[in-house]
Order: structure tokens, then C-alpha cells, then sequence
């Protein structure tokens, strides 16, 4: 993978300064690189990653399973791009196992989640089954600890 790509998607807020003096690249250079993956789609956008469990009142997020049934000729990027449509929907992905598609899903209240599945979600053609599990507590999300653990604050993860 592309070492610049990889700074990104860990940490998006190096300057191009910072990030040509890492790589051992003229400034200019990395400026063009970002601007071509930004224009072809390779990067989407840049966000910051929240430990939500610490903001009060900023709701419940689930994921949800779904069995669909694909579509001839479109498979399953017809029903996906529907869901994709919802505001509730946080992610969707084609999963490989005993459901297809996995959705992050973020309400107000478990009762509005649940209402979005039984009202929206479940009523759309081509659903056969659905499984929701809200989410309690995350202790890690895009390779970042939401949580001080014992070995983050001991030092024993510096010994080499």
C-alpha cells in the first residue's frame, strides 16, 4: 500500500509540510499526490474519530445483519445503494458468511433505531431476514483505543 495513503488514513491532519518531511518528498509533490487521489476517488473525505461514549446525548448506534435476496443483472448493489439512502445509515458493506449486508446504523434512542428497522429497513423488497445488535461500548474504532487501558498507561508497551 501506498506509504502516503497509509499516513492518511491513520492520522489525516499532517500538513503536507509534515508529511513530505516523513516520506523524504518535496512538498509540492505530496500536495499533487493528495489532490490526485482526492480527484479520482481514491480519498472520500477526512473525519476525526470520536469517542462518542464520552459526548452525552449523542445517541445509540447498531449493527445490523441482513439476508437479502440479489437481484438479477445487479446482484445486491441495487438494494445496497437504497439503503445507502437512509439517513440513519452510517456504512453499509457486502459481507461473505451467513448474512450479506452489514449496516452501522446511528439513532436518537434504541426506539428510533428500532422503529427504522421494522418501519423502513424491514419493509424494503428483497429484505428476508434482519438482525440488530446495539452497541454498549466501544474500547477501539479505526485503529484508535477509546479507552486507557493498563498497558497504555504503564509504559510496557515501550520496552523493545
Amino acid at each position: 500500500m501506498d506509504k502516503l495513503l497509509r499516513i492518511l488514513s491513520e492520522n489525516s491532519s499532517f500538513t503536507p509540510a509534515q508529511l513530505a518531511r516523513m516520506l523524504g518528498e518535496p512538498e509540492d509533490y505530496i500536495k499533487a499526490q493528495i489532490k490526485a487521489y482526492e480527484d479520482s476517488g481514491v480519498i472520500r473525505g477526512y473525519r476525526a474519530v470520536v469517542n462518542w461514549d464520552n459526548v452525552p446525548d449523542s445517541g445509540v448506534q447498531a449493527l445490523i445483519e441482513l439476508k437479502v435476496a440479489p437481484q438479477q443483472q445487479k446482484g445486491f448493489d441495487e438494494i445496497a445503494e437504497r439503503i445507502m439512502g437512509f439517513d440513519e445509515v452510517e456504512s453499509v458493506s457486502l459481507m461473505a458468511g451467513s448474512y450479506d449486508l452489514l449496516l452501522t446504523v446511528k439513532g436518537e434512542t434504541i426506539q428510533d433505531v428500532s422503529s427504522f428497522v421494522a418501519k423502513k429497513l424491514a419493509a424494503l423488497d428483497g429484505i428476508l431476514s434482519t438482525a440488530t445488535h446495539f452497541m454498549l461500548k466501544r474500547y477501539k474504532d479505526n485503529g484508535v483505543a477509546l479507552v486507557d487501558t493498563e498497558a497504555s498507561t504503564d509504559g510496557r508497551e515501550m520496552v523493545v
